[in-house]
Formats: C-alpha cells, sequence, structure tokens
C-alpha cells in the first residue's frame, strides 16, 4: 500500500507533535476526500472548520490560478490589489472598520492581545494592564494565544506565560464582573466555543459583556476564528445576539485551505501605527486573492443560507440519536458547528467511523464535533449519520 510507504517517511521527517490517523490524503472533490490508495471518505471535519466551499471550487481555484501567473509576493511595504480588495470585503460583512492580514489564526489573537494593551496604555499611560480570558476556551498555540487560553492542559510545560490573564467562568456576566478592575485592558472569548466542547454564548452574557466594556472604556475581543465565516447560520456569531466587538479574530475558512487570518478593528480600537506590528507574507496578492474569492462565492453561493437550512436537518439527526442512545448525554452547538457530548471519550467512535469511510473529530468534554464543509446537503448528512449510527450499534 503506498499509504504505509508515505507513513513510515513522514514519522522519520516530520516533528511528532500530532497523533496522526494513519491516512493519507491524495485529492478532495466536492464534500470529499481520497487517499493515495483510492478510498473515499466523507469529510465531516472540513480541515478543522476550515474548508468552508468544500473541495475544487471551480470559481475559488480560477481566482488562485489567475492571481499566481501575475505575482504571489511583494511584502507589506507596498500595496496590492488583492489585499485591499479582500479587506473591503471582509469590512463590509463585518462590520468592522480597519483589517489586518496575518497567516493564521493564533496571529490574529497575538495582533489582538497588543491592540489590547496599546490601546489601554494610550490611555492611562501605564503598562501593567490585564486581559480576562474563558476557561475552557482556545485561542492557539503561540506563546501570548496560550496565555490566554483557559485550558491547563495545553499551558503546563511552557509556563511562564504573559502574565496580567485572568480567567471567568463562560456564560456568567458576574464571574467576569467580579474579575474587572483598574488594569482590565479587554475581555476577549470566542462567541461559540470551538476546541472547549461546543458552547455557544447566551446572547445575553455577550450583550452584558458589551455594556460592561462600555462603561469601563475596555475593548471586548471575540475569537471568531472557528466559528466565524457563516458557519454558525450568521457570518459572525456575534452577529446573532446583535453584539459588535471592537476587536475581531478571524482565520480558518476566510481562505479556504490558504493560510490566511485577520484581526479586525473598529476605529477606535485602531490604536497600532508603523512600527508597533507587522508580517512578512500577511496579506500577500495570492492568499488575498482567495479571500476574496472566499467572499465573493459566500454571496453569489448563498453559502449562509445553505448552512441554516442543512443545519437545522443536521440538529434534527443529531437530536434524535440523542435520544435513541443513553451514550449520548447532550448536544449542543447551531448552524454547521455542532457537538455530541458523550459519556465516555468518543475517540474510538471517530476511529469507527472513519473506517467507514466518513471523517469526525472530537473536541474537549467528550465531545464528538461536527464541522463540515459549509456546502454539504442534507443527503450528506444522512450518509454521515448512518455510518455513526452502525458505529453506534456495535460499541453499545
Amino acid at each position: 500500500m503506498k499509504a504505509e510507504a508515505y507513513m513510515e517517511r513522514g514519522e522519520r521527517a516530520l516533528l511528532h507533535t500530532y497523533n496522526r490517523t494513519p491516512i493519507v490524503f491524495e485529492r478532495g472533490e466536492g464534500v470529499y476526500l481520497y487517499d493515495v490508495d483510492g478510498k473515499k471518505y466523507l469529510d465531516f471535519a472540513a480541515g478543522i472548520a476550515v474548508v468552508g466551499l468544500g473541495y475544487g471550487n471551480p470559481e475559488f481555484e480560477a481566482a488562485l490560478k489567475n492571481q499566481v501567473e501575475k505575482l504571489t509576493h511583494t511584502s507589506n511595504l507596498y500595496y496590492n490589489v488583492p489585499a485591499i480588495e479582500a479587506a473591503e470585503k471582509l469590512r463590509k460583512v463585518s462590520g468592522m472598520d480597519r483589517v489586518f492580514f496575518t497567516n493564521s489564526g493564533t496571529e490574529a489573537i497575538e495582533g489582538a492581545i497588543k491592540t489590547a494593551r496599546k490601546y489601554a496604555m494610550k490611555k492611562d499611560g501605564t503598562k501593567d494592564h490585564e486581559i480576562i480570558a474563558m476557561d475552557h476556551s482556545f485561542h492557539g498555540r503561540s506563546m501570548g494565544s496560550l496565555s490566554v487560553t483557559g485550558n491547563p492542559h495545553y499551558q503546563e510545560d511552557f509556563k511562564p506565560l504573559l502574565s496580567g490573564i485572568r480567567f471567568a467562568e463562560y456564560n456568567n456576566l458576574e464571574s467576569v464582573k467580579s474579575l474587572v478592575n483598574e488594569k482590565t485592558c479587554a475581555i476577549l472569548l470566542e462567541p461559540i466555543q470551538g476546541e472547549g466542547g461546543i458552547y455557544p454564548a447566551d446572547p445575553e452574557f455577550l450583550q452584558g459583556l458589551r455594556k460592561l466594556c462600555d462603561e469601563k472604556d475596555i475593548l471586548l475581543i471575540f475569537d471568531e476564528i472557528q466559528c466565524g465565516m457563516g458557519r454558525s447560520g450568521s457570518m459572525f456569531a456575534c452577529q446573532k445576539a446583535g453584539v459588535r466587538p471592537d476587536v475581531m479574530a478571524v482565520a480558518k475558512a476566510l481562505g479556504n485551505g490558504l493560510p490566511i487570518g485577520s484581526f479586525l478593528t473598529t476605529e477606535k480600537a485602531a490604536v497600532l501605527v508603523p512600527g508597533d506590528h507587522g508580517t512578512t507574507y500577511g496579506g500577500n496578492p495570492l492568499v488575498c486573492a482567495g479571500a476574496s474569492a472566499v467572499l465573493d462565492i459566500f454571496e453569489e453561493a448563498h453559502i449562509i443560507d445553505n448552512v441554516n437550512r442543512v443545519g437545522a436537518y443536521l440538529w434534527e439527526k443529531l437530536e434524535a440519536l440523542k435520544n435513541q442512545y443513553p451514550v449520548v448525554k447532550d448536544h449542543r452547538g447551531v448552524g454547521l458547528i455542532q457537538g455530541l457530548e458523550f459519556t465516555r471519550a468518543p475517540g474510538e467512535i471517530a476511529a469507527a467511523v472513519i473506517k467507514k469511510g466518513v471523517i469526525l473529530i472530537t473536541a474537549e468534554h467528550n465531545v464528538l464535533r461536527f464541522v463540515p464543509p459549509l456546502v454539504i446537503r442534507e443527503e450528506h448528512v444522512d450518509e454521515m449519520i448512518q455510518a455513526l449510527e452502525e458505529v453506534l450499534g456495535e460499541q453499545g
């Protein structure tokens, strides 16, 4: 088998920071992946909520081919047309004012942290400010984003981290208020916690945080890296609650597989000036041409309408599973970011399902996570449910 040979080479060459599933993917088509031995898999993970448009979208690929023949990189010492166009489109769909393009979500969080600290320093002249983040959150693996991740499992081997980070209870406004003091410069959270177990924020919680930040003149930062870009059934999950943050981090589905992220700010929070922040590759013409095409396709193909329709169907089917199998403890989520919580770790379930040709991934708190491409149809849900039901029936 080709896969075994490739995996042996990979184990010798790659740093072992992942316990990879023993599959070597070669190509994708629509919402399916194919491995090097020709086996077909229905993808309900989308590269961890990244490949929103699925594989082989012709408009997306045409935009990349067109741009790669023109220009791929010049640096941010100069303007480039795709970055300007992508930024304008991102402003329009987000309601934010300014855009800084990064290479990843974790870099977007780093920029958001720097923005919060600079905003507070300009306001009071001091440099010992604090950020309130949430328990069970996940914001990335770099040192700043790791510092605001509310899960000791990811942090222990890398301490000391950034100082001045305090953790509140998610969906508990009083818990947040109890931590606010004269040093607080920002409140940071995911409108839907992804890695932490698919926990949506209550609209009242987000609205309360907005009011609190306005009263205290501190920045409200939303991490929409996983839950944004249409996955919740709104372009950004915070829009469901009618709340605009001061800073918002975006990545994953923005590039449909290209390495791009961004942090967006309101005009009030646009405090970074030349010399404060930078990136060599962020916002280069190639990735921004891709992001610009993604934003066009979202509108032209009515992606969010599809998320709402198929997301409701997925909810109905997963609710039926919850009611049928005692091993399913809870069902949470919205749109095409949903999760089933089990009474035991669901790793064996995911491993058995993938043998049946369906890709599912897990999250914290014994959760099986459903974050498929945003272009799936009801028949794909049925195909996934059939495989999952077979496994649940076999495993009991």
